[in-house]
């Protein structure tokens, strides 16, 4: 039985080395994995050469555009320490703070919003509430742009287009619009047994103290999730900013590293405005390194309580 079995493995293993290769299943796996592993390796180098570019380019000794070569050939410290040092012509780290100053509030604000709201349309029931969801869907479809003029002329009534009340306009702008973004949190709180808010209220828990003591704690993930878009809208927003801030002083990051590529100072900001962009991309890179376990559990969907 033994010497049959042999036998008939020994026939198959011949008949499938006589096959071609393209229908040898075994050389076709290899060859997909292949393949599959030079297109990945490709794909990661597009990816990161623009960054590594980004990075070099901020060391260049010569601050003009145009160069011979593509990686420079002499590097200093120059950009980093002129970026911060020389706030003649441009004050970067003004615009920096100014930036991170939006950007906080804004985070704090939307997640507080989009929480309240999602929390409403989640676990309470009242007339109009489907309505105001389809309304909130639909309006979600349009692009913001194209509310941009409108806005600028409110602001301008309010007197929020000059001065120090330029930031506050900013934060208003971004934080006011956001509950309407509730849909993935709702979606979130969908997922959390009904009968936590049940044995709360039997309890004799109000419906703050299940909001603040019972939904907050569990959706902690998307909580992540919400503080980490809410921070980045401001951060790398440009068209609102634009609009808005009319002069240097209430710039934000965006609208500085875009001031360093005019023709008038191209010349001598081309480096800097790399270091700049590598400045503008480490809090982003330390907010997501602190927060990537939070952040893979949210989009995970997972429910821990």
């Amino acid at each position: 039985m033994s010497n049959m079995n042999n036998t008939s493995v020994s026939q198959r293993s011949a008949q499938n080395g006589s096959l071609p290769f393209w229908k040898n299943q075994h050389t076709r796996r290899v060859i997909g994995d292949v393949v599959s592993h030079i297109f990945l390796a490709i794909m990661a180098v597009i990816w990161l050469l623009p960054i590594v570019w980004v990075v070099l380019e901020s060391f260049n000794k010569n601050t003009a555009p145009y160069q011979e070569t593509f990686f420079p050939r002499e590097y200093t410290l120059d950009n980093y320490i002129q970026l911060f040092t020389e706030r003649d012509v441009m004050n970067f780290p003004r615009m920096f703070m100014n930036t991170l100053i939006v950007a906080i509030f804004v985070c704090l604000i939307s997640l507080f919003f989009v929480l309240a709201v999602a929390f409403c349309m989640s676990r309470l029931r009242f007339r109009g509430r489907r309505t105001f969801m389809n309304i909130a869907l639909i309006l979600g479809m349009f692009p913001s742009i194209m509310a941009v003029i409108a806005i600028y002329f409110i602001l301008k009534a309010f007197g929020l287009t000059s001065g120090a009340l330029v930031l506050v306009a900013l934060i208003v702008v971004y934080s006011a619009g956001s509950g309407a973004g509730f849909y993935v949190m709702k979606g979130y709180m969908d997922t959390i047994p009904k009968s936590l808010d049940e044995a709360a209220y039997l309890d004799g828990c109000t419906t703050w103290q299940v909001f603040t003591m019972i939904i907050i704690p569990i959706c902690k993930p998307m909580i992540v999730y919400q503080a980490i878009v809410g921070f980045l809208a401001p951060w790398l927003d440009f068209v609102m900013a634009k609009v808005i801030a009319r002069t240097q002083d209430n710039f934000t990051v965006a609208l500085g590293l875009w001031q360093m590529l005019q023709k008038e100072y191209i010349n001598q900001w081309y480096a800097r405005f790399a270091a700049g962009a590598v400045c503008v991309s480490i809090p982003i890179a330390i907010l997501f390194i602190i927060m990537q376990r939070y952040y893979e559990e949210s989009m995970s969907g997972s429910v821990k309580g």
